[in-house]
């Protein structure tokens, strides 16, 4: 008998917990879960230090979004079992967790490829939008190398800089 696939998104303001990912995509059919942390790096962007990002969302349209992933990454890869997405909103400092995911599947290499699949898309496709605030108090929202909607979305992003 065949397991029920589970896909699980969240958007959250609070911690990420990496367990519960884990948990959520956990299966006695499966011999693998691949993980990928997405943390928030210290970086240095025309003199100025990050010191945090500040993330938003259009989350209906994110669930959505996620919903396509999910299918694309089984279209691909149809062993793939459970796929979890928990990404953060609001404050992000440095050396947090900005986005976890993990995907299961009964054997590694389609969980490794598919996780590398995954977050690629995630980056690319799921309307979250974040802004770097650097230790001057300016900021810039940033468009991620692979958008596909930023010249269409909602949130503004060029690299202009404010002052928060």
């Amino acid at each position: 008998m065949e397991e029920e696939r589970r896909d699980v998104f969240k958007l959250s303001r609070d911690w990420l917990s990496v367990q519960e990912v884990v948990n959520a995509v956990s299966s006695p059919s499966c011999g693998a879960i691949s993980l990928f942390i997405g943390t928030t790096r210290e970086d240095e962007v025309d003199g100025r230090k990050v010191i945090g990002l500040e993330y938003e969302a259009y989350e209906s349209m994110a669930q959505s979004e996620f919903r396509k992933l999910c299918a694309d990454i089984r279209g691909c890869w149809p062993t793939v079992t459970h796929v979890c997405v928990h990404h953060r909103l609001g404050w992000v400092e440095v050396g947090q967790a900005s986005v976890v995911m993990a995907i299961s599947s009964p054997h590694r290499q389609d969980a490794q490829q598919a996780i590398q699949r995954g977050i690629g898309q995630l980056k690319a496709s799921v309307p979250i939008w974040k802004k770097e605030v650097y230790d001057t108090q300016e900021s810039s929202w940033k468009e991620n190398a692979e958008c596909s909607w930023g010249a269409h979305s909602k949130r503004p992003v060029t690299s202009s800089t404010e002052t928060i």
